[in-house]
């Protein structure tokens, strides 16, 4: 769904830094090969990922939902020295176009990869997280939050996308589909709990910002 026009899209694209060619190629070469390559972070949300990385400047990141790689690359960007990035990803299929893109870049050197589901990978990390980005599959939305705010710092963040639902979180109609009614449930959640303070950014389908108080 077209929040925005896409006149208007195409003028923020304009306007917004640009990725790099390592990037661009990651991209084309998902849009080519991979099923559903509309779940890649792309440019305005990537550039996005990095920014709010490089702000909070994170000693540890977490990533629940690799995919194709794009976004942890992006999210890397931020890291301080000596840095790392735990991403846990369930596809094994999914590795050969990560660690060709990986390998290829600076930030590769600081990605770690976890194969399997990400409940049970999540309590053997044994470390703490800065941030922490949640894109993986929604019915487990509110588990992965759950266990996150677990590993996560005091002053850390959640990033949580796909919040808005492609607009069905405000359409009647989607009311009673379960998807919507589990995005609806997970933003009532955030929003009432005391622990965290929150904004929901209006960026591609919706990223929900959390902080740790």
């Amino acid at each position: 769904m077209h929040f925005i026009s896409e006149e208007l899209e195409s003028y923020i694209a304009a306007h917004t830094s640009p990725q790099g060619n390592l990037l661009d190629a990651l991209e084309n070469e998902t849009w080519r090969k991979i099923l559903v390559p509309r779940m890649i972070s792309g440019h305005v949300q990537g550039r996005a990922l990095s920014m709010f990385s490089k702000m909070i400047s994170p000693k540890n990141i977490l990533e629940i939902g690799t995919y194709t790689g794009f976004s942890a690359l992006c999210l890397a960007e931020g890291l301080k020295d000596e840095g790392r990035l735990d991403t846990i990803e369930v596809n094994d299929e999914l590795c050969d176009i990560q660690d060709k893109f990986w390998d290829m870049s600076p930030q590769g050197k600081f990605i770690h990869r976890h194969l399997g589901e990400a409940l049970n990978i999540m309590p053997g990390l044994n470390r703490k997280y800065d941030l922490i980005f949640i894109d993986a599959d929604k019915d487990n939305y509110l588990n992965y939050y759950a266990a996150s705010l677990d590993l996560l710092n005091s002053g850390g963040y959640i990033m949580l996308d796909n919040v808005l639902w492609s607009g069905k979180v405000v359409d009647p109609a989607a009311q009673k589909d379960s998807d919507t009614i589990k995005m609806n449930e997970l933003n009532r959640v955030i929003q009432e709990d005391e622990r965290v303070e929150n904004v929901l950014l209006g960026i591609r389908d919706g990223i929900m910002m959390v902080r740790k108080i």
